[in-house]
């Protein structure tokens, strides 16, 4: 199961001033990721945001504003663009968030490790999520997304609307297998505390119903079955890859706030979800991957 108890989170920033200040004067945002350890959300995820050292190394941690003062050639080729805000002050005291219904503007989720749950390679032994390598470029982020928030206490109804909220990623297992899943939080709908809210998203199909695989065959276009084994091309063995499925699956996520910011509406904190991975249009059976990061949003009414 997924549980976050406790969160506490320090997120310390310093000025900037230009390009070459940012990467000279911010702490590393592996150090961010560092301290965001000492929360204690349960043992597996702690142990997976602490062999993280965060994908994108070399990234600076910066506040909303300081990201929107950075030119193109100032952001070009240091990731920053793949790294959500920090808050910079702030309270850790929940209570400072008051009871309303409010738009979640500018959510964004930034990954720190993504492990994948693979069966045990001794005889009788339990499966586990194993760590992995990152494939495809620093490009996961999910941002610009918004999110219908309901506070009422310390109770929270969440319901994300829309924005950029799924991201295609690859991995690499250690025995070398890779796994494409789509990292997403599409119409996830929580609730909970400020603490601890969870609850399901849609994952929607890698692939989509017009792509068509080496043998041409495609869920709403290209042949129907294998031309080229034409005895055998409505064998019952290859009837899932002859009839493609882009049917969406189910994932779920809890996050948990650590930080907010009463005067700006800010609020940040952390996540993990567990969601399948491609199934290949249907052809293989989706594994299961945990996904635990840094989140961040702005509360407007």
């Amino acid at each position: 199961g997924l549980h976050l108890t406790g969160i506490t989170m320090a997120l310390s920033m310093r000025t900037v001033s230009s390009g070459s200040a940012v990467r000279a004067s911010r702490p590393a945002r592996a150090q961010v990721v560092a301290k965001a350890q000492k929360a204690n959300f349960g043992q597996a995820a702690a142990a997976a945001v602490a062999a993280s050292t965060l994908l994108a190394g070399s990234a600076s941690a910066l506040t909303y504003d300081e990201l929107q003062g950075l030119t193109y050639l100032q952001v070009k080729g240091t990731g920053v663009a793949n790294t959500c805000p920090v808050i910079e002050g702030g309270s850790t005291n929940l209570k400072d968030v008051k009871s309303g219904k409010y738009k979640l503007e500018k959510f964004c989720m930034e990954p720190t490790s993504f492990t994948v749950k693979e069966e045990s390679s001794f005889k009788g032994g339990e499966t586990e999520f194993v760590k992995t390598k990152l494939m495809t470029r620093l490009t996961y982020t999910l941002d610009a997304m918004d999110a219908d928030v309901s506070i009422n206490g310390g109770s929270v109804n969440f319901k994300e609307i829309d924005g950029i909220d799924y991201a295609p990623v690859t991995v690499q297992l250690p025995g070398g297998e890779r796994v494409a899943f789509l990292f997403t939080i599409k119409q996830f709908q929580g609730t909970g505390t400020l603490d601890s809210f969870s609850g399901d998203f849609v994952v929607p199909s890698y692939r989509g119903s017009s792509f068509l695989d080496p043998k041409g065959r495609g869920g709403s276009t290209g042949y129907d079955n294998a031309v080229a084994l034409p005895a055998r091309s409505d064998a019952e063995e290859l009837l899932k890859e002859n009839q493609k499925s882009t049917v969406a699956l189910k994932g779920s996520a809890v996050f948990s706030v650590a930080k907010v910011d009463p005067g700006t509406g800010e609020i940040a904190g952390v996540f993990e979800s567990i969601q399948p991975s491609d199934t290949d249009l249907g052809a293989k059976p989706p594994k299961d991957v945990k996904i635990t990061g840094l989140w961040y949003g702005q509360l407007t009414q």
